[in-house]
């Protein structure tokens, strides 16, 4: 790896110049990459709310719909509205009262459930239907098309709706996110480093790498706009050490190799690549561990970070070095004395008292547990967006005039006999929370010839094969309510046809919650698995992974319990995703202080000296990881609007800074507690036995 080094570091001009040709294709795969907006669409495709909504393109040529409210609006004008809406593309059709009878007709003459439907009050409703996905561009499209076109008393509601102001967000706000990431990542390694120049350095060189990564998805196809907001603050976070790393055996080998700079890193280009391996195989192992979830979001995000982080590897060893030797006497007359320097009073005082922290540990870990058992988490995707949203609003209009929160969709055999059709609908209507439901039947009744149905509205409700009927339920998506409401309108509908298919927003929140359910539990298994497993290999030991991964679950556990005494909820996203990132990212922290302490036994020094210089030697860089870690994630965890991504980041920062601290107090005593155990179920822990000459019996090489 020394003759690698050493050639990169001849050729750092080539590199930086290639480095720069890169950009091109990486800003063009960034523009062609489609960014998903759409969560529910990263629902497995076997469920049958998901297939469910595929029919649904393929037999009526529509895959979402919105409820429109308008307020005091004249009859006509709603009538003039509902044609101005069909005429904007991707529209496919808007059902409203006309479509059953003239308007000239009185309202009051309607049958009670249709006025219950479309009239309360001075407002009335339209459900306006797309011939496209949820989260389609053409569908959201659509509603903004809506949304100018329609008045002021107009609201727009529907999963379309909240998925195009999730879109809106997200792009005016995705690009802070990256300002305020570096520059409190500038501000945090100005203070840790030595010259003025460096963390300039290191961040122009992870950002070459982030540019490298976000354009190499152009061969997924897609990534969910969690994953685009993410990247780039996570690759900041958790490749920083790998720069760190190189800085500091570049400064060493300087020494080794005066007046040889070349020579200094091809050697820290060896060491860092060396080193760097174990901590960068532990986080990418934590984010692979994401691909394990049945819910694709998993899958989504932990390749584009697996792959971020070995891009910030591959630029940590190739373009950073040859930056810092083009820059070299620029950094040298930019030097000033770091603020983070010697903490060995903090740490020989750390090390000293390491049964009071221990203590600390044991009695801090009851309350973690309780409160990490009890955080709440929410599924409602709209619930994690400003009220202020028009989604919100549209939702909040629809919930005060209408009493209603949600409208489920039943798709049934076409053919099924039309009283048995009436009598299932009938039962539907009992179930408790179900306000009206719109079917065949509703609209023009049992005894009408089919041959009397009105076209438009037969093209609307059937197809060549189904029946489509609507159900309005008063209870919101994603509680405990609309579950059981949908568990019981899902057993009538069987009762009455085995194939028949209860669909719509609620639904696929319901399949949600039950899949991600699983999913935190397998991810945390498969996540501890792996990164236990390439500890033991790495230390080839059996008591370590056990007590480093026991030290970071330990913090994670306290993380995860702050929410709950906050009385604060957490999205679902959240909850699956900081386990295995936070295992990951900082492990790493663990890993140093591990590696140094082995080291010093090596050496002979017993546990006590050992532990103290391992403490020593890692806290700087440790302290120096967390903060970089926790300045990449708080800022933007503090701006966000969108509680999907300000949770995640609150999160990964608050997490950045436990786990320091418990590696830093905790993991210590761990070591001196269990220093016996440690050095019994290591192999070679303790390195070579000296012989009676006082040799290990091997070759001195040079």
């Amino acid at each position: 790896m020394v003759k690698i080094g050493k050639w990169i570091a001849r050729h750092k001009v080539l590199i930086l110049i290639l480095g720069i040709l890169l950009v091109v294709p990486s800003v063009i795969g960034m523009a062609k990459t489609r960014v998903n907006y759409d969560l529910l669409s990263y629902l497995p495709e076997h469920l049958e709310t998901v297939k469910g909504q595929d029919l649904l393109v393929d037999e009526y040529g529509m895959g979402a719909f919105s409820m429109v409210v308008a307020e005091d609006m004249e009859l006509k004008d709603v009538q003039k509205l509902k044609e101005t809406f069909e005429e904007i593309p991707h529209v496919k059709d808007v059902l409203w009262y006309d479509d059953i009878t003239d308007i000239t007709v009185p309202v009051e003459m309607l049958p009670d459930d249709l006025e219950e439907a479309f009239f309360r009050g001075d407002a009335t409703m339209l459900l306006a239907l797309f011939d496209n996905t949820t989260s389609s561009d053409e569908a959201m499209d659509a509603v903004t098309q809506m949304r100018k076109t329609a008045d002021k008393q107009c609201f727009i509601s529907g999963m379309t709706g909240v998925v195009t102001d999730i879109k809106n967000l997200c792009l005016k706000e995705m690009p802070v996110y990256v300002v305020i990431a570096v520059l409190l990542c500038l501000f945090i390694l100005e203070l840790t480093s030595g010259s003025y120049l460096v963390p300039v350095l290191f961040l122009l060189s992870i950002g070459l790498a982030i540019l490298y990564n976000m354009g190499t998805n152009i061969f997924l196809g897609e990534i969910s706009y969690i994953t685009q907001s993410l990247t780039a603050i996570l690759q900041l976070g958790v490749t920083m050490d790998y720069s760190i790393f190189l800085l500091h055996s570049y400064e060493e080998n300087k020494k080794r190799f005066p007046g040889e700079k070349e020579r200094a890193m091809g050697h820290a280009i060896a060491n860092t690549f060396q080193s760097v391996i174990a901590s960068s195989v532990t986080t990418i192992a934590g984010f692979a561990a994401l691909c394990f979830m049945t819910f694709a979001l998993g899958r989504d995000l932990g390749i584009v970070m697996g792959k971020g982080v070995l891009m910030g590897v591959l630029c940590c060893v190739t373009i950073l070095p040859s930056l810092v030797l083009v820059f070299d006497r620029a950094i040298e007359k930019t030097s000033h004395r770091q603020l983070l320097t010697n903490m060995d009073r903090i740490s020989g005082f750390i090390t000293k008292h390491y049964k009071v922290w221990i203590g600390v540990f044991l009695i801090l870990i009851i309350p973690a547990a309780y409160g990490n058992s009890r955080t709440e988490i929410y599924y409602n995707i709209a619930q994690s967006l400003p009220e202020s949203l028009p989604s919100n609003i549209a939702n909040e209009k629809l919930e005060k005039d209408f009493d209603m929160a949600n409208v489920h969709m039943v798709l049934m055999d076409k053919h099924m006999d039309s009283l048995k059709k009436q009598e299932m609908m009938e039962k539907i209507d009992e179930v408790d929370g179900v306000k009206w439901s719109i079917s065949m039947n509703s609209l023009i009744g049992p005894a009408v010839p089919e041959s009397m149905i009105p076209s438009e509205v037969k093209e609307m409700l059937q197809s060549e094969n189904y029946e489509l009927a609507f159900v309005c339920s008063e209870y919101g998506a994603a509680t405990e309510a609309v579950n059981r409401q949908i568990a019981q309108i899902d057993r009538i509908v069987k009762a009455y046809d085995s194939d028949a298919m209860v669909i719509g927003e609620a639904p696929l929140m319901k399949d949600l919650q039950d899949v991600t359910d699983i999913d935190l539990k397998m991810v945390n298994l498969v996540s501890i698995a792996a990164i236990f497993l390439i500890i033991m290999l790495t230390f080839k030991s059996i008591s370590l992974p056990v007590i480093l991964v026991a030290v970071i679950e330990s913090a994670i556990m306290v993380n995860m319990a702050v929410p709950y005494f906050q009385g604060e909820s957490l999205p679902f996203v959240a909850s699956i995703v900081i386990g295995t990132i936070q295992l990951g990212a900082t492990v790493d922290y663990a890993i140093l202080m591990t590696s140094r302490y082995q080291k010093e036994r090596r050496r002979g020094k017993n546990k006590k000296e050992a532990v103290s210089i391992a403490h020593r030697m890692s806290m700087p860089s440790i302290v120096s990881s967390g903060l970089s870690f926790f300045a990449a994630t708080f800022g933007v965890a503090a701006y966000s609007n969108i509680d999907m991504i300000s949770s995640i980041c609150t999160l990964l920062a608050r997490g950045a800074l436990i786990s320091m601290c418990v590696v830093i107090l905790i993991l210590p005593a761990m070591f001196m507690i269990f220093d016996g155990v440690v050095c019994k179920t290591s192999i070679g822990f303790l390195g070579q036995k000296k012989n009676a000459a006082g040799f290990s019996g091997k070759k001195k090489t040079a």
